[in-house]
């Protein structure tokens, strides 16, 4: 019995959970009381700290399962000439253009508390936070497509 591709679709499936999850709360839940000036900057920067850690463990895991997937089901001609292929395309896109939403908005917010500043980065990273959160929706929304066995 194989093991791997199990683990290698846990380990995705978990790391994505965690990533998109992260990027809906600091979004949602995190940023307007930071606009509002309602949180801390120590604990703001630690939350942000954390999403952007999460993002580049994230990477490294998905590049390492994700690679693994797409290498053992499919091949560059099925990539790019299948629906199911455009799905995986469509998520890898989604998922580089995610990570540097993340990473600037980090960034802009970090910059800011570095300074002990807290509403005008807040407001700076608003775009690409809301940006990374509609991207993460879109991610999910593709991968539930990918995982429809009705739809293709």
């Amino acid at each position: 019995m194989d093991v791997l591709n199990p683990v290698m679709w846990s380990v995705h499936v978990g790391f994505a959970v965690l990533w998109v999850g992260s990027v809906l709360f600091v979004t949602l839940a995190v940023l307007p009381p930071a606009l509002r000036g309602d949180i801390g900057t120590t604990a703001l920067g630690s939350l942000v700290g954390r999403l952007r850690w999460i993002t580049r463990i994230g990477a490294v895991a998905f590049v390492v399962t994700g690679g693994h997937m797409a290498g053992t089901l499919y091949t560059f001609e099925a990539l790019t000439s299948t629906p199911r292929g455009h799905l995986v395309v469509t998520m890898l896109a989604l998922w580089f253009v995610g990570t540097g939403l993340v990473e600037v908005g980090g960034s802009k917010l970090a910059e800011g508390l570095d300074a002990d500043k807290l509403r005008e980065p807040a407001r700076d990273a608003k775009p690409f936070l809301y940006g990374a959160s509609a991207v993460s929706v879109g991610l999910i929304v593709t991968a539930g497509l990918l995982a429809s066995p009705t739809l293709f």
